[in-house]
């Protein structure tokens, strides 16, 4: 079998986890075939201004059409809404922390008025915002080891980051602060993985085996969310959904840039209607968008 994947660290040690996963199912080597997405050659714009729609997936989806790999490889919330018709997402393996942190020498509470803090998601933006932090608020982007630098090297005095990346490199030395889900909730996806095939894939059983469930009904959730809104990092939207006392809760809220809370929506039931609970949030969320 052959693995699409990108080539940042963090592809490489996530698309090499699920091969060596897969091969304790199948014993089957799997050969890594790395695809460079238009995403990883854009380094200076914000992700919010530009068309994001498969940025990070489009040329990955094209090598899986033509056949030229088996199956591809990405981080959940890299995902647009909608899927190529000929494409399935056949396994979530289980989920790693959704949570946001704080990369920086002072924690949250000590980062000062005008501390400069660096970020390219409209989401952290608002949520800064929110919080009347009043930091100066400046453009990064790059790989998880640029950005950290970036923080320890450079005049920025903070980034906020995914503490899932930072798990899977070996790097939670450098986060300061973890912040609680409900305090900066997370974008949907946050976390988990997606493993891609072709819909007529003779490889889709085999592979389906990683699939966790659980996982999978948290993130299909939350992405129905944004899919039913039409909407990807246009606006600061977070979802949160997890298994709470035996029921499946999910948290929904929606900012503007400059922080104010234009809603936020809490939906329990049974994890079987996961998708439908997602959905009745963006049909909330509608009326204020």
């Amino acid at each position: 079998m052959i693995v699409g994947t990108r080539g940042s660290q963090l592809a490489l040690a996530q698309t090499k986890q699920v091969c060596q996963d897969l091969t304790k199912i199948t014993g089957e080597q799997i050969d890594l075939e790395i695809i460079k997405t238009k995403g990883d050659k854009i380094t200076t714009s914000q992700l919010y201004n530009m068309d994001s729609k498969g940025l990070f997936t489009k040329e990955l989806d094209i090598a899986l059409l033509d056949e030229e790999v088996d199956f591809t490889v990405h981080s959940f919330k890299d995902l647009p809404t909608e899927l190529d018709e000929d494409l399935e997402i056949v396994a979530v393996p289980i989920r790693e922390s959704p949570r946001e942190v704080l990369i920086s020498e002072k924690s949250w509470e000590e980062l000062e008025p005008g501390s400069k803090l660096g970020t390219s998601s409209l989401r952290r933006e608002a949520f800064c915002n929110h919080y009347e932090k009043d930091f100066e608020l400046k453009p990064i982007r790059g790989n998880i080891e640029t950005r950290i630098n970036k923080v320890f090297e450079s005049d920025l005095d903070a980034t906020i980051m995914a503490e899932a990346g930072l798990k899977r490199l070996g790097l939670t030395e450098n986060i300061k602060t973890v912040f609680p889900i409900d305090y900066i909730t997370p974008p949907a996806g946050q976390g988990a993985l997606a493993i891609i095939t072709r819909k007529d894939s003779n490889k889709k059983k085999i592979i389906s085996k990683l699939n966790d469930y659980t996982s999978m009904q948290e993130v299909f959730a939350e992405k129905k969310v944004l899919e039913e809104l039409g909407v990807g990092c246009q606006w600061p939207i977070g979802s949160i959904a997890q298994m709470k006392d035996k029921k499946f809760n999910i948290y929904s809220i929606l900012l503007t840039r400059d922080g104010e809370i234009l809603k936020e929506q809490n939906e329990t039931g049974s994890i079987k209607n996961a998708v439908e609970l997602g959905k009745k949030i963006g049909k909330v969320f509608e009326d204020y968008v």
